[in-house]
């Protein structure tokens, strides 16, 4: 137990007061580094709150969409890929992509469901949109949980080459608790599928 006389509180320059908005950083300028179909880099220069300016890097990627499909009460639809840039093809996940320009995440959520596992939903249910990466990326996704499913494929996308299975809810929630799925949106849409179905952690 500390006495209170070794204890010391110190309040750095930069702090600001507990309740008051940070204050807003100012695009100077910027440049465009780098764009294909999916991804923009772009490098800006930005002036700090004290009057400093710094260089920042920002990847543009957009809107995504993920959908968590139940077959029934107690049964999901996943997928898994080869992952390029983590090199593993073992993690399972549940449909997920990019929204297309002037679609909406619940249109984009359908399409998605269509093109990788042959389903629409009759019923969407929205729980979460989240920033993927808040820092240098620009990307929100939206996540859904998808039910009354019938079938009714689209044609997949080119790039995607896709294992497809049907896995009880409970072992892709164990899957997820024991950090073998791995993918953030698949993540976060299990346990919030938890949480709804009266999950508690023990």
């Amino acid at each position: 137990m500390f006495e209170r006389s070794n204890v010391r509180t110190c309040k750095p320059s930069n702090l600001q007061t507990v309740g008051m908005p940070p204050k807003s950083w100012r695009r100077l300028s910027s440049r465009p580094i780098y764009a294909n179909a999916w991804t923009r880099l772009r490098e800006d220069i930005a002036e700090l709150p004290d009057g400093r300016t710094t260089i920042y890097g920002v990847v543009t990627f957009g809107h995504c969409v993920g959908v968590l499909p139940f077959l029934d009460d107690d049964s999901v639809v996943m997928v898994r890929q080869y992952r390029y840039v983590q090199q593993e093809n073992h993690r399972w996940e549940m449909p997920t992509g990019g929204m297309h320009p002037g679609e909406t995440p619940e249109a984009a959520a359908q399409r998605e469901l269509q093109e990788e596992v042959g389903y629409s939903a009759g019923r969407l249910d929205w729980v979460s949109s989240y920033y993927t990466s808040k820092s240098v990326c620009d990307e929100t996704a939206h996540l859904y949980l998808g039910y009354d499913l019938v079938a009714a494929a689209l044609p997949p996308d080119e790039t995607e080459f896709l294992e497809i299975a049907t896995m009880p809810f409970a072992e892709v929630l164990d899957l997820v608790l024991k950090s073998d799925i791995r993918d953030g949106m698949t993540v976060i849409a299990v346990l919030h599928a938890a949480r709804l179905r009266g999950w508690t952690s023990t």
